[in-house]
């Protein structure tokens, strides 16, 4: 097998919190102790190449114009500690003024049926672990869903595709409206509003693709599925849940971005499964539940790498409301856009969010995991969940570039990270 890397983000990710002591946080459901809650996981790299080289190959790509992805470089001197940070964003450097502010970047929508061969029969409450039997049952994000969805909008992949991930929507942000545009793109104008071409300035996700579905046998080792009801009394699901190890999955993502057509250094594959969340470890422990999203690379040749992002599109009620829907993906495919090699380093910040320690990264949603933006009803009439997310001045330091001098596109950061993080 040739050797190959990634480097994953801290994900997003879901804590196992049925008992009083695994809970953590706030949710805004009305008993947060019922539902699974969201912590980080831990991030992993494969391959000898350091962060230090993957940032000197890919600055020195985008600033000579050979980039496959429409990236900026940018330095800033952070009022946080003093110290020099650059970095890499998708994108137009938002002092870029005309047509030439405009950037789209070719995205595949690439659905995952995933294939149990183990169906989870009772639950210990005292220790997390899963007792399973033999048996079958499917997640298919294809198919329609009539116990977890109410009228002719239960098609998981089309709810996606019709999302404000992909479609536009008016957003205003604390009375200014920052465009009819996608979520992401909504959030990159706010967090560098200050500055951009306001008429002309957009970061967009498209044209979109969707592929036809990729077909996976999970082992029994390698993951399982949750009845409905396995959790009655605590609280009940709309329909069953899977949990599938995180690199069973990605191995078989990183096998997919070559062997289907059309995906390239200069697209952004995702890869969306359906209510199922990737242990971080043996799927019969909930102690290792869940990541629901992540975004990462993996080389394409000596100085290209290739992004992707697999998540999952959850609404079975095992997770907080927070993270319900496509509030899993407009965390990931944000945090994509504002660091996505992976090497945006920012000085020390944490206790928020899914941080409960310290970390140094420019992950956009990390802070603020758990913190919704408001609700979006689509075309369609479905209402979408989306997460709040934290404006680059918040990480370097104010005064804030974003919309209203905030630090986050939803208000609820008013000043930057302060001093770095102990």
């Amino acid at each position: 097998m040739p050797s190959k890397m990634f480097a994953r983000d801290f994900a997003l990710s879901i804590a196992m919190c049925l008992l009083v002591t695994f809970a953590f946080g706030q949710s805004q459901d009305t008993n947060p102790a019922h539902r699974l809650q969201l912590k980080p996981a831990p991030v992993i790299t494969h391959g000898a190449m350091s962060q230090e080289a993957r940032r000197n190959v890919v600055t020195s790509a985008a600033s000579s114009g050979s980039s496959q992805l429409p990236v900026w470089n940018y330095e800033v001197v952070s009022a946080r500690d003093g110290r020099l940070y650059q970095g890499v964003l998708v994108g137009r450097n938002p002092n870029s003024r005309g047509s030439s502010a405009s950037a789209s970047v070719p995205t595949q929508l690439v659905p995952i049926i995933l294939n149990f061969h183990s169906i989870a029969t009772a639950v210990d409450f005292n220790t997390g672990v899963v007792t399973t039997t033999s048996g079958t049952a499917t997640s298919d994000p294809t198919a329609p869903d009539t116990a977890c969805f109410t009228g002719s909008n239960n098609v998981p992949l089309q709810l996606m595709a019709q999302s404000p991930i992909f479609k536009s929507d008016d957003f205003n942000f604390g009375g200014t409206d920052v465009g009819t545009t996608q979520y992401t793109d909504a959030f990159q104008r706010g967090n560098f509003w200050s500055r951009i071409d306001k008429s002309n300035y957009h970061v967009l996700l498209g044209p979109v693709k969707t592929f036809d579905p990729v077909v996976v046998d999970v082992p029994a080792a390698s993951g399982l599925s949750l009845p409905a009801d396995i959790f009655v009394p605590a609280f009940t699901m709309c329909g069953p849940e899977g949990l599938v190890d995180i690199n069973f999955l990605d191995a078989l993502v990183v096998n997919e971005l070559t062997q289907l057509k059309g995906i390239n250094p200069g697209t952004f594959p995702m890869f969306m499964i359906y209510n199922t969340g990737m242990s971080i470890g043996d799927p019969t422990n909930l102690g290792n539940c869940c990541a629901g999203g992540y975004h990462s690379i993996n080389p394409a040749g000596p100085v290209t790498f290739q992004t992707y992002s697999p998540f999952d599109f959850d609404v079975s009620g095992l997770f907080v409301s927070s993270a319900s829907d496509t509030a899993i993906v407009s965390h990931e495919a944000a945090e994509w856009m504002n660091d996505p090699y992976i090497i945006n380093n920012t000085p020390a910040w944490g206790h928020t969010g899914q941080v409960a320690g310290c970390q140094g990264n420019l992950e956009v949603g990390d802070p603020l995991t758990g913190s919704e933006a408001p609700r979006t009803v689509g075309k369609n009439g479905f209402t979408y969940h989306l997460q709040e997310l934290a404006f680059f001045s918040w990480f370097f330091g104010n005064p804030s570039l974003g919309v209203h001098g905030w630090d986050s596109d939803n208000g609820t950061f008013l000043t930057d990270a302060g001093a770095p993080c102990h």
